[in-house]
Order: C-alpha cells, then sequence, then structure tokens
C-alpha cells in the first residue's frame, strides 16, 4: 500500500504557507467525501490532482487580469481587440510567474533557462487561448448554431486540461525529467 499524502514531509513542510493551508483543506475534503466510499488518494494520485488544481486556480486569477485590463484598455480609449490582446500578454506574465513558481516547481537540481520556459508558456497558452479557442468558437456558433454566450464556457472543457498538459510535459519540463 501506497503512503498517504498527509503525511510526507513535502507536505508537512508547507502547511503553514498560504497554499499550504488552501491545500491541507482541499486534501481533507477531498479525502473526506473519498473516505465516503472507504478510498483515500496515494501521494501520486494527491500530488496529480492538486497540481492540477493550482493550475485552475492560476487560470482564475488569469481570466480576471485578462478582463480586468481588457475593461481598463477600453476605458482608456483602446480599441476592444487591442485592450484584449494587451489583456492576454498581462495575463499570461502572471501564469508563467505563478506556475513557474509554485504549480510546476523546477525539480531539485533542475535548472531552468527562464526566457525559454517563458516562450514555451506563452506559446501554450497562446495556441490554446488565442487560436484554438476561436476556431472552436466559429464551430460552436456558425456551425453548431450554439449561442454566442455558451461558445466561451464549452472552450474551457478543451482548452484547459489541453492548456495543463501542454504546460506540465513541455513548457516546464525539466532536462531528463520523465514524461508522465
Amino acid at each position: 500500500m501506497t503512503e498517504e499524502y498527509k503525511t510526507t514531509e513535502e507536505y508537512k513542510g508547507r502547511r503553514h504557507s498560504l497554499w499550504g493551508q488552501v491545500e491541507g483543506l482541499a486534501l481533507w475534503l477531498v479525502n473526506g467525501l473519498l473516505g465516503i466510499g472507504g478510498k483515500k488518494l496515494t501521494k501520486e494520485q494527491w500530488k496529480a490532482f492538486w497540481q492540477f488544481v493550482q493550475f485552475g486556480l492560476v487560470g482564475l486569477s488569469n481570466t480576471l487580469i485578462s478582463y480586468v485590463v481588457y475593461l481598463l484598455g477600453i476605458s482608456l480609449g483602446l480599441h476592444y481587440l487591442a485592450a484584449s490582446v494587451l489583456g492576454f500578454v498581462v495575463s499570461v506574465q502572471n501564469a508563467f510567474y505563478w506556475n513557474n513558481k509554485y504549480v510546476f516547481r523546477a525539480g531539485e537540481g533542475e535548472e531552468r533557462v527562464w526566457w525559454r520556459t517563458w516562450m514555451k508558456t506563452f506559446l501554450s497558452y497562446a495556441s490554446t487561448g488565442l487560436v484554438l479557442a476561436n476556431v472552436l468558437l466559429v464551430i460552436w456558433v456558425d456551425l453548431l448554431h450554439i449561442p454566442e454566450s455558451l461558445g466561451p464556457v464549452l472552450n474551457l472543457l478543451i482548452t484547459i486540461p489541453l492548456n495543463f498538459l501542454l504546460n506540465k510535459l513541455w513548457a516546464f519540463r525539466g532536462k531528463g525529467e520523465k514524461q508522465v
């Protein structure tokens, strides 16, 4: 039987930080729900799940930042597309910072070339957040006649997991690190 994540030294060392507190609460909730069925997550299962949750939290902050910058841009007289691009660029900077520092931390002894990782992050977000999202939007709205307001929500079901995988397996993957 594998060790439960809550007993590891890795978690014990982080439980006093804000992320550690949020992680502890999430771990308690997930294990409580799974406990109803007599199950618990292994350390590896928890780490993978928590990394995805962290990625989602960073994504929520990206969405908020992008929207606020967009609104600020149009209030200052920028064309709405220019304001949208500016919001996207600023939100990718936020994504890079938090994903690099907390979500996809460099492994022990791993050295990242920051600009290379930043460029991969930018390309990951651009491919899913600009290109794929807009292609899907055309499919939903023009071909399938789904309401314009629902299209972006449907996009998230595809772009979030894809963006997570691109970031995990490409943008923040260390040299010599095995693929999952």
